[in-house]
């Protein structure tokens, strides 16, 4: 179900401020004391989580479970929750999107922005480069292939992989 919200409000503002200002922070100097400062901007942060340079999200509506490692350059448009389970891996340059846009031109000119939970089961591998759109659910043990757009929810133990992802097997 989509949640509509204006990201223009001073409110997101201040916290997208705040996001980007702790993303660049860390991403010039990634100490553990900045470290520490990006991960409490998360709604929950497990324990032994790896989060390298190049980070950055808008505004931390952001649960990681307990050992999940995001490599380089992700990008996690979090408007709408954004949910990894225990033990995930998040390829190099990855995109998690909660946010969209209407598709009718006249209520875009509103600038109106709409999210979508993206929740992400236990003992997933998000392959690098790949792009994960608004709304979509993956299931405990899935695979998503380098370079994949996943449109559409990703069942456990599925093994997906192109644009549109599409099912290659199952685990």
């Amino acid at each position: 179900m989509s949640q509509a919200f204006n990201s223009l409000t001073p409110e997101y503002r201040q916290q997208r401020q705040l996001a980007h200002q702790r993303c660049r922070t860390y991403s010039r100097d990634p100490s553990k004391g900045h470290l520490k400062q990006l991960k409490q901007l998360f709604s929950y942060c497990g324990e032994l989580v790896v989060i390298e340079p190049g980070f950055h999200c808008d505004y931390g509506k952001i649960e990681l479970g307990d050992r999940v490692f995001i490599n380089i350059n992700n990008t996690f448009l979090d408007g709408g929750l954004i949910k990894l389970g225990n033990d995930c891996l998040v390829g190099p340059n990855v995109q998690i999107l909660t946010v969209s846009h209407s598709t009718d031109p006249t209520e875009r000119l509103n600038k109106s922005n709409y999210a979508k939970d993206v929740i992400i089961g236990n003992n997933v591998w998000i392959g690098a480069g790949a792009i994960i759109l608004p709304g979509v659910a993956i299931g405990d043990n899935a695979v998503i292939g380098a370079g994949s757009v996943v449109t559409k929810t990703v069942k456990e133990n599925q093994i997906v992989a192109g644009n549109p992802a599409m099912i290659i097997r199952g685990v």
